[in-house]
């Protein structure tokens, strides 16, 4: 844990619009999942941090909600929490599809441009991309922002994740390790739990459904005949949603929770046994009370 003269660690801010694979890089960073994905845009809410430790490098990988124009006080909170990312980190990495810049990300390069810090470019997706198309992309990007370094990668399929890594340890500054190295995130497991059933909801509902979803962990804490019991509350806006959760004669809600619980069986290493319940909590997206009671609290960005 004490520093040495060649160890390097630093925090890194993973920005950039929605549904780029923020999430997938840094699950795949740090070698388990951590951070929900989906095809869904917005499927990222709040800040949370990946660990990657070498012998000789650990980095802080802070996953953020993509940004965009917001429209309820849940899409404010989101915006805020990618933003306040960038306080207090050493470097930037800002992720793109493999494609010209459009006016989302020009806007998100503007919000990077007067950062006194690295910024890397991380073109994602390459494996969708031509090798020839690769150098045009990088030319219109670089009219649009300044960057440090330009890095091309799959995520889903680790294609120059090893280049990233090596070129962040030039960057990073000497210092100590923050974290053990068995650490791979700084949230809690009932927040990881959560997630992990929200991303349920995401790959198996459709239209409003999943973005009207909220999941809170009531309690985690008790085991009965070896297995850790977790009690969870699925938020949702409106009746027809419950509905939708809860399926016909339950159906829906039984494919969430078998899902769910393999995941989290993965994550946690034990036999669980989860229930699930559905309330309804109209409008809560517009609540600051409810959403700071559920974790999206401005005050902590």
């Amino acid at each position: 844990m004490g520093q040495t003269s060649k160890h390097k660690s630093g925090f890194v801010a993973l920005v950039g619009r929605p549904n780029v694979g923020k999430s997938t890089l840094m699950n795949r960073l740090v070698g388990q999942k951590v951070a929900i994905t989906s095809a869904k845009p917005q499927t990222t809410r709040n800040k949370i941090s990946g660990i990657y430790t070498e012998d000789d490098m650990q980095v802080v990988f802070v996953d953020t909600p993509g940004i965009f124009k917001s429209h309820s006080d849940l899409d404010d909170y989101m915006d805020k929490a990618s933003l306040s990312s960038l306080k207090d980190v050493d470097l930037v990495m800002f992720m793109v599809d493999a494609k010209k810049p459009g006016k989302g990300e020009e806007y998100v390069a503007s919000l990077l441009k007067d950062l006194d810090i690295p910024v890397f470019l991380v073109i994602n997706k390459i494996d969708q991309v031509h090798p020839n198309d690769l150098l045009p992309i990088i030319d219109a990007y670089q009219a649009v922002g300044k960057f440090a370094e330009f890095l091309p990668i799959s995520a889903r399929q680790g294609n120059g994740v090893d280049d990233l890594l090596a070129t962040l340890k030039r960057y990073l500054p000497e210092g100590p390790q923050f974290y053990a190295a068995d650490e791979i995130t700084d949230r809690p497991e009932y927040f990881v739990v959560a997630e992990m059933i929200r991303e349920q909801i995401l790959r198996l509902t459709d239209q409003e459904v999943p973005h009207s979803t909220a999941v809170w962990v009531d309690q985690m804490n008790q085991r009965i005949n070896g297995k850790l019991q977790i009690d969870a509350t699925i938020f949702v806006e409106k009746d027809g949603q419950k509905r939708i959760i809860i399926g016909q004669r339950g159906a829906m809600i039984k494919q969430i929770g078998m899902r769910s619980r393999k995941e989290i069986e993965g994550l946690l290493g034990e036999k669980v046994n989860l229930k699930l319940w559905v309330k309804v909590r109209r409008n809560w997206r517009q609540d600051p009370a409810f959403l700071k009671s559920i974790g999206y609290d401005k005050k902590e960005l």
